[in-house]
């Protein structure tokens, strides 16, 4: 699944077929391994007309990158504030890794690409994790205030549940094997979000 097959007016019809070819091309040969005229061929477009909608490859990275994180934590963040049990975080997990494994090719942009590319990475960081970062921390703030959970830094609590999201968006290539099940990335989520609530300490017990 591409993240740019919405409705497009006519004149942005190229350039989406453009970000489309990339996010193919640079999952699977990197951004390295892709030349302009590897993405011209695939987009089915002069490798000129290319220059004319962005300034170089580069650009066609940082664009593709920066909309992907966008969706992809739009979409978690959404699920978080409508979420009727704010303990449904292992149903949350479940559901964003069961999407981003559908849409691997751009997991792979998103995930590894913006390490090798410290323009791409800062703006990432300024433009969209340090956003959702904040929706995260008042969905969490909120929740300590009705007590839920207990008195922290919301902020902190914001940045390690980003964090464990980011583990189980990569988890096919990181902690799953390859053929992994449905059910085995289920309780990757489970035991996530259980990390997530209760630690990895036995509790004490009550004297």
């Amino acid at each position: 699944m591409n993240i740019f097959t919405r409705s497009q007016p006519p004149e942005t019809d190229t350039r989406t077929r453009i970000l489309n070819a990339a996010q193919r091309l640079f999952a699977q040969k990197g951004y390295n391994g892709t030349t302009t005229r590897d993405l011209a061929q695939s987009a089915s477009v002069a490798e000129g007309t290319l220059f004319r909608h962005f300034a170089n490859k580069k650009a066609i990275l940082v664009e593709l990158a920066t909309e992907g994180w966008i969706e992809i934590l739009t979409d978690l963040l959404t699920e978080l504030s409508e979420m009727g049990s704010y303990q449904a975080v292992a149903q949350v997990m479940r559901r964003r890794m069961l999407n981003i494994h559908k849409n691997a090719d751009l997991m792979r942009v998103c995930f590894l690409e913006a390490q090798f590319h410290p323009e791409l990475r800062d703006r990432i960081q300024a433009e969209v994790i340090s956003k959702m970062t904040d929706v995260a921390e008042a969905f969490f703030e909120t929740a300590m205030e009705r007590g839920i959970y207990r008195p922290m830094n919301p902020r902190l609590v914001a940045h390690v549940f980003l964090g464990m999201f980011a583990v189980a968006g990569f988890s096919q290539q990181t902690l799953l094997e390859n053929d992994s099940s449905p059910k085995a990335m289920q309780e990757m989520a489970e035991g996530l979000a259980d990390i997530f609530l209760h630690g990895v300490l036995v509790p004490p017990q009550n004297e």
